[in-house]
């Protein structure tokens, strides 16, 4: 298993944009064959920043959800969303290894 990790750089005006687009993507990973672990937005906390994890059994499953995702309608619509908001400064992408039991 493959855990993907992403750290958000927001717009900090534009936290509840980026919640919606959260909500727009996590039945989107689930849908490609992900277990989406959540997004988790600033509070108590820097105004600008967010994290999200998710997994896929494989970094070649993960791959091929990148490359289905460019394909999907949703998915489009969702990226579309995040460029008109501009709610989203930049993001870095991490991928770890999971420890369980």
């Amino acid at each position: 298993m493959i855990t993907c990790y992403v750290h958000y750089e927001l717009e900090p005006g534009k936290v509840a944009e980026f919640e919606h687009y959260a909500k727009l993507w996590i039945p989107l990973v689930e849908k490609f064959g992900g277990q989406h672990h959540g997004y988790f937005l600033p509070h108590e906390s820097a105004n600008d920043l967010a994290l999200a994890l998710f997994s896929f059994p494989s970094l070649a499953a993960y791959e091929q959800y990148r490359k289905d995702s460019m394909e999907d309608e949703d998915c489009q619509k969702a990226y579309a969303y995040a460029e008109e908001t501009q709610c989203i400064r930049r993001y870095d992408r991490q991928f770890l290894r999971p420890v369980l039991k």
